[in-house]
């Protein structure tokens, strides 16, 4: 029997039309209106279609969004120089410089540098820092929007075996603290873990984010698990593969997400809701 299908695409759809009614309904009074920046530094074809796709959904829901094109030669210091201007802005709620950067510009440098308030990744170490202690924050948006899924499709959290398969800051470390203060038992694994289906085996949710093509095997599975598929990956042949195998995976677990069309429609849909997020806190609305 087939898994059930996690549809992120249908599901970021419905998150983001209620974005729109709560910003239509409840903050017209107020005059806000939340306002992203997205800062592009030179021209990468990939980065260029992720920013439109985020631009055009800004414009959906009712956030005014500004972008911000810089050449691929511009100093590091420059670019600090345009976020401390964007900080400073009161209109601008969300600062987002999207990566990759060029090799002259630290990306720890610019994550540093956005307010912590303003910083709708969720990658400044202070936001990091207060998921790690579970304090409010604005979190990162991929990890963020995996656990949207699992809620939207009513996978019990709370008291179940959880296995993240991948470590980076952006997703993995993140996703497993996210999941951990939702009561799950954590176990984080990587590329290098040795028997590491050993471990997936117990998953009763299983989290890919490793960045390896079909890296996971349907004997890998726990039967009946939730699989989120957070890969991402470029085939010889064009075609786009997670780091699930899909097509036999999903006879063996209970609840997965294809790629594309799973976690990524997502990751836009709760850059939005940190936006929002962002702009309720800085002007004390109310937000459901």
């Amino acid at each position: 029997m087939s898994a059930r299908l996690i549809d992120g695409t249908a599901i970021a759809q419905a998150l983001q039309a209620r974005l729109r009614e709560q910003l239509r309904v409840r903050w017209t009074a107020s005059g806000v209106v939340p306002g992203l920046t997205v800062v592009l530094v030179g021209e990468n074809p990939a980065s260029k279609i992720y920013v439109r796709r985020k631009i055009k959904a800004c414009a959906e829901v009712g956030i005014h969004s500004e972008l911000i094109e810089l050449p691929d030669s511009i100093s590091e210091a420059r670019v600090l120089g345009e976020i401390e201007r964007l900080n400073a802005d009161p209109k601008v709620h969300g600062i987002l410089v999207q990566l990759p950067l060029p090799k002259q510009i630290s990306v720890a440098k610019v994550q540093h540098a956005i307010r912590p308030e303003k910083d709708v990744d969720g990658f400044h170490p202070q936001n990091i820092g207060a998921l790690v202690t579970g304090e409010p924050a604005l979190q990162p948006c991929t990890p963020l929007g995996c656990l949207k899924l699992l809620d939207e499709e009513r996978v019990p959290i709370e008291g179940r075996r959880a296995v993240v398969v991948g470590r980076s800051n952006i997703v993995g470390k993140p996703m497993a603290l996210m999941l951990l203060q939702r009561s799950a038992t954590v176990t984080i694994c990587h590329s290098k873990t040795p028997d590491l289906g050993a471990v997936t085996r117990e998953a009763d949710i299983l989290v890919a984010a490793v960045g390896i093509a079909r890296l996971i095997k349907a004997p890998m599975i726990k039967p009946g698990a939730a699989v989120i598929d957070v890969g991402m990956n470029r085939l010889s042949d064009g075609t786009l593969s997670g780091d699930v195998d899909f097509a036999a995976a999903r006879e063996v677990a209970g609840a997965i997400t294809p790629v594309p069309g799973g976690v990524g429609p997502m990751t836009i849909a709760m850059l939005l809701h940190n936006t929002v997020l962002a702009a309720a806190r800085l002007h004390g609305i109310a937000t459901q």
